[in-house]
């Protein structure tokens, strides 16, 4: 599965050079060019992490990463910061930062602490077995178990199901919820969608949405650890 990035800078040239490295090693990548716009896609779109840059004007990226950490407590942020600049560091670790990155860098580098960054996170992230609470996906299998037991779905409801569990904690909206789960082949209405959710839930023994919650107006969430 794709890796989705949002990298948030208001250097377009930057941004094309790493777009085009990302985009050649299987991360796809999306541009905002400040802080506004950051958290606007963040609404409307699901990311597996956010490139900050500090230095932007009006909102800047600490600005930015302390709103993310109230509205995405669990979304990996790396921070780009100037070269030498300690202060910018130390508070982006201490607001929830997850890694940070010095002006200027090599495309090489950026992936490398990309990809530490998401393992160190979310180590289901690159795996082929995927948790939350007592579900267990075997992606290479296709096969789920709850609390050990096996579970039968569809090909669709078990690509919503891994697109969630790899996304856990964070909002998918449920208008790219299909996208997400890399079935764009399969058009839909939102109805649709939640006609799907709603079978998934029965399957997995989750009638009363503590484990696939609905976030009124926006889409879903798969909880790490359900009661």
């Amino acid at each position: 599965m794709t890796t989705r990035v949002l990298v948030v800078d208001d250097d377009v040239r930057l941004y094309e050079l790493i777009a085009s490295y990302l985009g050649q090693n299987d991360v796809s990548p999306a541009h905002a060019p400040n802080g506004r716009r950051a958290l606007e896609l963040l609404e409307r779109e699901a990311y597996d992490a956010v490139l900050l840059d500090v230095m932007m004007p009006e909102l800047d990226g600490l600005a930015v990463l302390k709103k993310i950490r109230e509205r995405w407590p669990a979304l990996p942020v790396l921070m780009l910061t100037a070269k030498g600049d300690e202060t910018d560091r130390v508070v982006g670790l201490e607001l929830g930062a997850d890694d940070y990155l010095a002006k200027p860098f090599s495309p090489r580098e950026l992936l490398a602490r990309l990809r530490a960054v998401l393992r160190r996170v979310n180590p289901d992230l690159g795996r082929q077995r995927l948790s939350a609470a007592n579900v267990v996906a075997e992606v290479e299998t296709r096969t789920v178990h709850v609390a050990g037991k096996p579970v039968e779905l569809t090909g669709l409801e078990f690509d919503l199901l891994v697109c969630l569990l790899r996304r856990a904690g964070q909002v998918v909206p449920r208008a790219s919820l299909l996208t997400q789960a890399g079935r764009s082949d399969v058009t839909v209405s939102d109805r649709t969608v939640d006609v799907h959710i709603s079978h998934l839930r029965k399957k997995l023994g989750d009638e009363r949405a503590r484990l696939i919650r609905t976030v009124r107006g926006v889409g879903y969430v798969l909880s790490k650890d359900a009661t």
